[in-house]
């Protein structure tokens, strides 16, 4: 069973400000409850330490994670593979009149152990919450 959850959100703030934080692996890293810790490598691809709450797994998974498609300002596509699952993101950022943007999210998550899916298709939607939260706070910030 493969998990695709797609969510578009709307931001009165310039492509731009949005493209900074979505296409930085740090920071869409940090935004995931479920990613204990991770290292960003000097080639931009990165290793997610992810904590899973499910019977099958003691301890957390490493997910080496790359952008494999990359279309500055506009869009960015990564994969990350581990044991336990594969994982694909996708962030695709269009203007809207009156100078916002719209962020189209897509993430497909195939399991390979009992668990992980079910576990990803109960928690997509907060996990997505947490990624627009974080994503909110970085533009409200000051640069």
């Amino acid at each position: 069973m493969t998990v695709r959850v797609s969510r578009t959100f709307e931001f009165d703030a310039p492509p731009a400000d949005v493209w900074a934080f979505i296409s930085d692996a740090e920071q869409r890293a940090g935004a995931i409850s479920v990613v204990d810790s991770f290292e960003v490598h000097d080639d931009g691809s990165a290793t997610w330490h992810v904590a899973l709450p499910i019977p099958m797994i003691r301890s957390t998974i490493d997910v080496e994670t790359e952008d494999v498609e990359r279309d500055p300002p506009n869009r960015v596509k990564f994969v990350g593979k581990s044991r336990a699952f594969r994982v694909t993101g996708e962030h695709e950022i269009t203007e809207t009149d009156g100078g916002g943007c719209r962020l189209a999210n897509e993430f497909v998550v195939d399991g390979s152990l009992p668990g992980v899916e079910s576990f990803f298709k109960r928690n997509f939607d907060a996990e997505l919450d947490n990624l627009e939260d974080a994503l909110r706070a970085s533009l409200a910030s000051p640069a």
